[in-house]
């Protein structure tokens, strides 16, 4: 497989994904609104959901830097790492990212801001210490290509779907709680049916929509994979340091589950062999396989 079909193969499964979320929304929205013969359900959750959402657009990356415990530095503080960051950008035509360091053992790094002009890449000095320049190359090119791809306004457009779906379902498990009308109470004998369904409905779809938010954040890593690969037009230094990365099994120092799927590898630790993770927990991780990732690039060529 080339680095060109990869890519190409990784996006159409993402919009498959992201129309799938849509339609979960109106679907579920649409049927409570019906049931209450109300629209107003919809366009409330919309409205908490967005509300929440562009507050953590804003301000959500000063959030993360300072949770992760990153310093900012400037080009005197790490003359190779600023040089190798600015040669890619310049070779992606992509603007300067601020450059943070999290003083860290663990081989980690994220890119995070709302879009190119406001980015930000973080690299821990566990990172720096243990890879070549090929490989942290192979990792910069990965963080920006996040940020080319506008993954991080992509994922906060899936979060603001996902809460609107945890909204409009809450909404209607209480009211049907509390008693508060439904057609179901305006005629007894006719919608029942439709009523048993909405309730299956309100409590599965939470679930499904932030299993598809997951999804949609491991084909987010796999397409960064290829699009950094494309950007140094050399695998092999992203993949040896994945390899790298893989062999650390302890957890980072400081991490919020919350912030953990922004980076290039599960900074939680674990067991990252797929062939020893169950199907659930392969379904409802942040991060696909190391092991499969190192397989892709290895296999691909330019």
């Amino acid at each position: 497989m080339t680095l060109w079909t990869q890519v190409d193969s990784n996006k159409r499964r993402s919009i498959l994904l992201i129309l799938l979320f849509v339609a979960i929304v109106i679907g579920l929205g649409w049927l409570i609104s019906y049931i209450y013969n109300s629209p107003a359900i919809l366009v409330i959750a919309i409205f908490i959901a967005l509300i929440q959402s562009l507050l953590s657009y804003y301000s959500g990356d000063s959030i993360v830097l300072a949770t992760a415990g990153a310093s900012e530095i400037k080009k005197k503080d790490d003359p190779k790492l600023w040089n190798l960051v600015e040669n890619l950008t310049i070779a992606s035509g992509l603007p300067m990212p601020r450059i943070y360091i999290i003083n860290d053992p663990a081989p980690n790094a994220f890119a995070t801001g709302r879009d190119p002009k406001h980015a930000s890449i973080a690299v821990t000095s566990g990172l720096l210490e243990r890879l070549n320049k090929s490989e942290l190359e192979g990792v910069l090119a990965h963080e920006l290509s996040h940020v080319g791809n506008y993954d991080i306004r992509l994922m906060t457009i899936v979060a603001i779907l996902v809460g609107v779906v945890a909204i409009i379902s809450d909404i209607f498990i209480r009211m049907r709680f509390w008693g508060i009308g439904g057609r179901d109470r305006e005629n007894n004998n006719g919608n029942g049916i439709l009523v048993l369904i909405a309730i299956i409905a309100a409590i599965l779809a939470p679930i499904i929509a932030l299993i598809v938010q997951l999804a949609i954040s491991r084909k987010r890593e796999y397409l960064a994979d290829a699009d950094g690969a494309l950007l140094t037009r050399y695998p092999e230094g992203l993949a040896g340091a994945l390899e790298k990365i893989s062999n650390y099994k302890s957890p980072m120092e400081h991490i919020s589950s919350a912030t953990a799927h922004l980076y290039i590898s599960n900074p939680l630790g674990g067991n990252d062999n797929p062939r020893k993770q169950s199907y659930f927990s392969k379904i409802f991780s942040t991060h696909p396989p190391i092991k499969e990732r190192i397989k892709i690039l290895r296999g691909m060529s330019i």
